[in-house]
């Protein structure tokens, strides 16, 4: 029989996945897999666990947030030359790399699903010393989806996002930044920046990156300039409300592999929603197909046969 290492959170999201625990090993039993838990005990433990033990096992699978997603792939990225799939039980909050590849938010449905489907390869993120999965991202909104109450959320939707965005706007100052993605250079004052390779942000739908294909080697790059006054502010606030980027001189994309940035002071930035720290000047890389994750076999054709994928995700969220 082979072999699966199950990667527990015990204090992600609100729902208590030990009340599911015992089905879904069931899940991975009848999936052909026998099965070890680890629940994890610091911010760090997955990513140990994996680059100590992971080679040992056929399939990782972790239940948690983004955050521990993002934990068990920077060990997966460090577990030497054997590469084991990675399975994802969403179990938090926001959840944005589940949403966009359709993963189930019930944890005994995700886990049937990683039992009917296929490895597939995507893209990781490599920053300064780190990995992430789905998003860099710093200044005004780079932290507020992950803030801002659910229950808000709910009622407003995007709307929730850009208000508690806009309410912080007075406790930032204007990012003066060099960007060089590949071969085109940006300049000037910035009050948001995000580097991504997601179809979701924050539990919000990304209109703005058009052409996310999760294994073409190149990120979405989605930069706001810094409003002078208040019309600005309206000018920008009103295309984040509409979700419409296209000819705003406020908003710029693009797609690139390589990304450096650099600024006179340092930049707070976060990694898949959790803190990835504050750099003067940072390298960003698309390293291409870096990762092996379990994904729905009609997702993952359309992964394999596209170019661009989003229309064939949307058709499906």
């Amino acid at each position: 029989m082979k072999k699966l290492l199950f990667i527990v959170n015990p204090n992600a999201g609100r729902t208590a996945i030990k009340n599911d625990i015992f089905e879904i090993v069931m899940t991975f039993q009848r999936g052909g897999y026998e099965t070890v838990i680890y629940p994890t005990t610091g911010p760090k433990d997955a990513a140990r666990k994996v680059m100590a033990d992971g080679a040992g096992y056929d399939l990782i699978v972790c239940a948690g947030g983004d955050g521990t997603l993002n934990n068990t792939v920077n060990g997966y990225m460090h577990m030497g030359e054997k590469k084991v799939p990675i399975g994802y039980i969403p179990v938090g909050t926001t959840n944005d790399f589940a949403k966009g590849l359709c993963i189930p938010t019930k944890p005994i449905e995700a886990a049937e699903l990683i039992m009917n489907s296929e490895p597939v390869k995507i893209d990781v993120g490599s920053f300064a010393d780190k990995e992430f999965v789905y998003v860099a991202a710093f200044g005004a909104f780079a932290d507020i989806s992950y803030s801002t109450s659910q229950s808000m959320k709910k009622v407003m939707g995007h709307s929730a996002y850009i208000i508690e965005g806009i309410k912080n706007v007075a406790n930032y100052k204007a990012i003066t930044l060099k960007a060089q993605l590949d071969d085109m250079l940006i300049t000037g004052d910035y009050i948001f920046g995000m580097i991504t390779n997601s179809f979701s942000v924050g539990g919000f739908k990304l209109r703005g990156t058009k052409h996310v294909v999760l294994n073409d080697g190149k990120f979405d790059c989605f930069f706001i300039k810094w409003p002078k006054n208040p019309a600005e502010v309206q000018r920008i606030v009103s295309a984040l409300m509409a979700n419409e980027y296209d000819g705003n001189e406020f908003f710029f994309m693009a797609k690139a592999a390589r990304i450096s940035i650099e600024s006179d002071q340092e930049i707070a930035w976060t990694l898949d929603g959790e803190s990835g720290g504050s750099y003067s000047k940072v390298e960003i890389t698309d390293q291409k197909k870096a990762l092996e994750m379990m994904i729905d076999i009609s997702i993952a054709k359309g992964i394999a046969e596209r170019t661009d994928v989003l229309t064939g995700m949307e058709e499906n969220v």
